[in-house]
């Protein structure tokens, strides 16, 4: 199986869960759904995209030995959490996006109040799928894996690194604050999908940690990469608006530093990601290739 189709059969399966979880069939405790509000939380969900963020959890879980369900369960929490950011991203008050992944934004095809609440509803869900009796796991791994997604997600992480972002807008950044606000906003859910798959399989500190600093090796290039394609690319190979950073005099390491710089740099990170994965030989093809594939994207 190749990279691309193993993604792509991925994607597809956490599509097919996210589906399940997003229909408005509701659990014992629960009155009801509403249907407005549900549209929107799938609207923001189910609408495409890469899933790269479950890949990674299904993929280094995988590496390690971890029960498949159970990553798959876990990645599509993350990618509730995650849809949630960009349903709030969009919003006027932060980036003020009419289109995500080529369809109007939430905020665009039902109303900002709706899209406020449908980003709440689809952050709270990521937990609840990750301690939700459906997820195969020990209580222990699931409370790691719920203190390490709130840390992630929190002010530490990418609710902090977005409050960076907007204040850039109005005072640049140095080099070291750009690392800094990217590894946050980007880099936190990255770093998470990794170390999620060693928590996962129960694998020791060792193996956490280093499955964490292979996320933030990616989540740098991913950033980057994003960064090279908002400079470089259009709205309809996106599917979202390009050119926002430059429009807004925000600053970036592409702009810091120089096309040239930046694809060096890629080049680089994924070389330092794939280091840190050759303790596990061929295994870990998988994973290299995901390295290189958030390097080199071209969308």
């Amino acid at each position: 199986m190749t990279f691309e189709t193993r993604l792509r059969d991925n994607a597809a399966r956490t599509e097919a869960l996210l589906g399940t979880l997003l229909s408005g069939d509701t659990h014992a405790d629960e009155i009801t759904r509403p249907k407005n509000l549900l549209d929107a939380m799938r609207h923001g969900v189910l609408n495409g995209g890469k899933r790269l963020r479950p890949f990674l959890v299904i993929e280094t879980s995988a590496l390690l030995g971890g029960d498949s369900t159970a990553a798959l369960y876990v990645g599509a929490a993350l990618e509730c959490l995650h849809c949630y950011s960009l349903v709030h991203d969009d919003l006027p008050a932060m980036d003020n996006d009419d289109i995500r992944r080529g369809q109007p934004t939430v905020h665009k095809k039902f109303d900002e109040a709706v899209a406020i609440l449908a980003g709440d509803s689809l952050l709270t869900l990521a937990f609840d799928i990750i301690a939700a009796p459906e997820t195969p796991l020990p209580d222990d791994r699931k409370a790691a894996l719920v203190l390490a997604l709130a840390r992630a997600a929190g002010i530490g992480g990418m609710a902090g690194g977005q409050a960076l972002d907007l204040a850039a807008e109005k005072q640049a950044p140095d080099e070291a604050g750009i690392v800094t606000l990217q590894a946050m906003k980007t880099g936190a859910l990255i770093r998470f999908a990794c170390e999620a798959g060693a928590i996962i399989s129960g694998s020791d500190a060792t193996e956490r940690q280093r499955l964490r600093r292979f996320g933030e090796k990616i989540g740098l290039a991913f950033q980057l990469a994003d960064d090279l394609l908002d400079l470089t690319s259009d709205t309809a190979t996106m599917g979202k608006a390009t050119g926002k950073d430059a429009a807004r005099g925000k600053g970036t390491l592409v702009a810091l530093r120089g096309e040239d710089w930046a694809r060096t740099r890629l080049r680089e990170l994924v070389a330092e990601a794939a280091e840190l994965l050759t303790p596990y030989g061929e295994s870990a093809t998988v994973l290299i290739e995901t390295a290189k594939f958030v390097a080199e994207r071209k969308s």
